[in-house]
């Protein structure tokens, strides 16, 4: 079956993924008081970064439009997309409004919207399934149906080093934020399974979290041998690295893939943070 993945840019992938698994990705537009960016190929992720915490506004993230979409649905290929979650973003109906309307204009052609509950590298390992099924030359309605139970099980966990941009971006109440950062408090923080976020423990001090955060995989997870472990950073490179080293001291997962954060991903993550899904 000849087939394309398009996403959106909360996920993260590497170029070599991208190609390997003829991903096509539409870019959000972030925005730092008057000035916006391209979240693609492109953006310096450090030097974006720096900006946005140099920036006295909230950073502010808007969705591709359906016509980005659309574009990226062109072509004989069966079409398989994946956003970031629906609870956290208008992107989930952007890509739904582009797959109906070019349905109706276009008509015999196959496209299917994914929306993965989750973001960052919890889309990098949706996409990997869905390469994985494809390459297996599965029915088209099989993969969705594999793929939606893969989603449904799907766990996803985040560690940050500062909690100040989830709370200027209103993901968190900024008294709780300005508290845990006197108090130094990590939070342990995850999808709820339906696309949320939600706190799972508060640790004091980032080695316990981060130590934490290792035996929650156990916890949290099951059958692991049969699972990826996808880990983001950002500019965080040697923290995602101590992370897949302890986990393998404790677990045997199938594989351990490690990506960069996009833009989107920092804009919440900011430096230091890490993000798993498995």
């Amino acid at each position: 079956m000849k087939y394309k993945i398009v996403a959106d840019s909360s996920c993260d992938l590497t170029e070599e993924m991208k190609k390997e698994m003829n991903v096509e990705i539409v870019p959000l537009t972030l925005q730092l008081g008057e000035k916006e960016y391209i979240d693609d190929e492109n953006l310096n992720v450090r030097e974006y970064v720096s900006d946005m915490n140099q920036c006295k506004t909230p950073p502010k993230s808007a969705c591709p439009s359906p016509g980005e979409f659309f574009k990226k649905y062109l072509g004989d290929e069966s079409v398989f997309t994946v956003t970031l979650s629906s609870k956290l973003s208008g992107t989930y109906n952007s890509a739904v409004i582009a797959k109906n309307k070019f349905v109706e204009e276009i008509g015999n052609k196959f496209v299917h919207v994914f929306d993965s509950m989750s973001a960052s590298v919890g889309e990098t390992l949706v996409c990997i399934k869905i390469a994985e099924l494809a390459q297996k030359d599965l029915g088209e309605m099989e993969i969705v149906e594999k793929v939606t139970n893969y989603i449904n099980g799907m766990k996803t966990l985040f560690l940050l080093e500062s909690l100040d941009h989830l709370a200027k971006a209103g993901r968190l109440n900024h008294i709780v934020a300005k508290i845990a950062s006197v108090l130094s408090i990590k939070p342990i923080m995850g999808s709820n399974g339906e696309g949320n976020i939600k706190l799972f423990e508060k640790v004091r001090g980032y080695n316990r979290a981060f130590n934490r955060m290792v035996d929650l995989v156990g916890e949290t997870g099951e059958k692991l041998e049969d699972k990826i472990l996808g880990i983001a950073h950002c500019n965080c490179p040697d923290r995602a690295e101590k992370f897949k080293e302890e986990v393998e001291k404790k677990y045997n997962f199938k594989d351990i893939v490690i990506v960069n954060m996009s833009g989107l991903s920092s804009t919440y993550a900011d430096d230091g943070g890490l993000v798993i899904a498995f």
